[in-house]
């Protein structure tokens, strides 16, 4: 099961991130998970929100160029190693890990990451066979 993720192409210039924060307020949209990664002349704002469709049509309609990306979410033991162990699985099946980043709280001790990699679909087998328990966008408050 993957999770809806909207990629957002941004200038390199103060108030972007602002503007985009006050568009989705504005229109009801909750954020549930952000992540920017910036080059020298642009970023990339990753988000995970509460409505893709509603936040894509909005950001879209205020000028602002983005892409939609399955990604995998999984819930890790909040404790030292727990990420480790996930990504150990991950590094023995020979999966690439493209990025990854962390959702915003956690629920019964455990923390919530994102990740993005080539095969969603292996992924998710991966850790179902390993037991490792995979969110869904319910458990995100996705609509």
């Amino acid at each position: 099961m993957t999770i809806p993720q909207i990629s957002v192409f941004l200038e390199n210039k103060a108030g972007q991130l602002a503007d985009i924060t006050r568009i989705l307020s504005d229109a009801q949209v909750n954020m549930r998970a952000i992540s920017i990664a910036e080059t020298a002349d642009y970023g990339v704002l990753r988000l995970i929100v509460d409505d893709a469709p509603k936040a894509s049509s909005v950001l879209l309609g205020q000028g602002f160029i983005l892409t939609m990306t399955p990604v995998v979410g999984v819930a890790v033991p909040d404790k030292p190693g727990g990420l480790g162990k996930v990504l150990s699985v991950i590094s023995q099946a020979g999966i690439d890990v493209e990025y990854m980043y962390s959702v915003f709280g956690q629920k019964d001790g455990q923390a919530f990451m994102i990740f993005r990699v080539a095969d969603t679909e292996g992924l998710t087998a991966l850790f179902k066979e390993h037991g490792i328990s995979r969110i869904k966008g319910e458990d995100l408050g996705i609509h």
